[in-house]
């Protein structure tokens, strides 16, 4: 039955506006099963690298095939910042002067965070219309804000933010965790536990299927009759790509294994001084490239790498979108992370080893080094195979169709 479905994401983004991608390609993918979708995001963030131009508080467009409501908000500079945050409970409040009734009645309403303040708006829409109300849970706030960021329990945003954790665990008909071990801390937060539902991130085939090609510049920058370790995504502190570099100064004796990170983000910099200043040749960068040229640039990699710091958080799970795009390119993977889970394990499609272990990731880099063509090209395979059969967004939206 066909239903018409509200997404209410502040960051919500789309392959051509920028990060996040996840509240576009799961509209797009209820669309091709016959739903009507409306997405509420804000129309600014720092992660849109092309943001929508707005004059009015509320304006109506279409993005690359599914209708967005952009909330006009103002600019910030820093990600962690007051203007950030202010940012998240101005969305909220003009949503409470949005007309409900200038769309279609939803049958359904997700409402996703990062932020919790849309929770009040989701909630009392789900009253209004008697709709359906699902809660997506992309990160656990207000514990991220406290484990990762060492801030007081009892600071005022943290129990802000505790009471609308728990007030949406209790509202709520079902609670989307994209990390499959957080039903324990949930439930500690009073949700019911029929009520938890684990649908990961996952990859849009369409988009994989056909990409872009890589520009000669591009290429050019790309060693030649190496093997190459790569890495495409943010450059930021969470990426724990420091170690990754402390592994290369540790392989820097082996003239064939190549580094290539690709991409931009707060630590560049410091990256790139820790190259020059350890004289690393065997460590390219590559500026930030379109994400529909993403694919061409893995098939260039041998192998593929991302690390995630040894941060207690993580007990609950990951789902990291670069990971599935390694596995549906077919390549092994080194997986540097201490999680709840590990797609790399699961899949058998590389090598996991502890995080912030340099020798470690090295050792790893090696053996896959001196696999044969066959044995890696083994792992890649069954790396496609885990990741079409578990995160296309087309399981995954049918998987979120079950629950309407």
């Amino acid at each position: 039955m066909s239903r018409h479905i509200w997404i209410i994401n502040q960051y919500a983004g789309s392959p051509r506006i920028g990060m996040n991608f996840r509240s576009y390609y799961l509209a797009k993918a209820l669309q091709d099963q016959g739903h009507t979708l409306h997405v509420f995001a804000g129309s600014f963030s720092h992660l849109f690298t092309h943001p929508p131009k707005v004059e009015r508080t509320f304006t109506s467009q279409s993005v690359e095939g599914v209708n967005y409501i952009w909330v006009k908000l103002p600019p910030y500079s820093a990600s962690k910042s007051f203007k950030r945050l202010w940012s998240m409970v101005l969305f909220s409040l003009k949503l409470f002067f949005f007309n409900p009734y200038s769309l279609h009645k939803p049958d359904v309403i997700i409402i996703s965070s990062l932020s919790l303040f849309p929770v009040l708006n989701a909630c009392f829409w789900s009253a209004l219309f008697r709709a359906k109300l699902i809660v997506e849970i992309r990160d656990i706030w207000p514990l991220s804000l406290i484990e990762l960021g060492n801030v007081s329990p009892s600071n005022p945003l943290v129990v802000i933010l505790g009471w609308l954790e728990r007030f949406a665990y209790k509202r709520a008909d079902y609670v989307v965790s994209l990390l499959p071990k957080a039903k324990e801390h949930m439930l500690s937060q009073g949700l019911d536990p029929k009520k938890f539902v684990t649908i990961p991130n996952g990859i849009n085939l369409e988009e994989l299927q056909h990409p872009k090609p890589l520009h000669a510049d591009i290429l050019n920058q790309l060693p030649r009759n190496k093997f190459i370790v790569g890495y495409a995504g943010t450059l930021g502190i969470a990426n724990a790509l420091e170690y990754l570099l402390e592994a290369a100064l540790l392989l820097k004796a082996q003239p064939d294994i190549h580094f290539v990170l690709v991409g931009n983000g707060s630590e560049k910099t410091a990256l790139i001084n820790f190259v020059q200043t350890k004289h690393l040749y065997n460590v390219t960068f590559i500026e930030a490239i379109a994400k529909q040229q993403i694919p061409s640039m893995l098939q260039c990699f041998d192998l593929c790498y991302i690390g995630w710091h040894h941060y207690p958080l993580y007990r609950f799970g990951i789902s990291a979108n670069k990971l599935y795009d390694y596995m549906y390119a077919q390549k092994p993977i080194v997986h540097s992370v201490k999680a709840g889970n590990d797609p790399v394990v699961e899949a058998d499609c590389g090598i996991s080893v502890a995080p912030e272990d340099p020798h470690a990731i090295a050792d790893a880099i090696t053996t896959l080094y001196a696999m044969s063509d066959r044995e890696r090209n083994e792992l890649g395979q069954r790396a496609r195979a885990y990741v079409l059969k578990h995160h296309s967004y087309t399981v995954l939206s049918q998987q979120y169709a079950a629950l309407f």
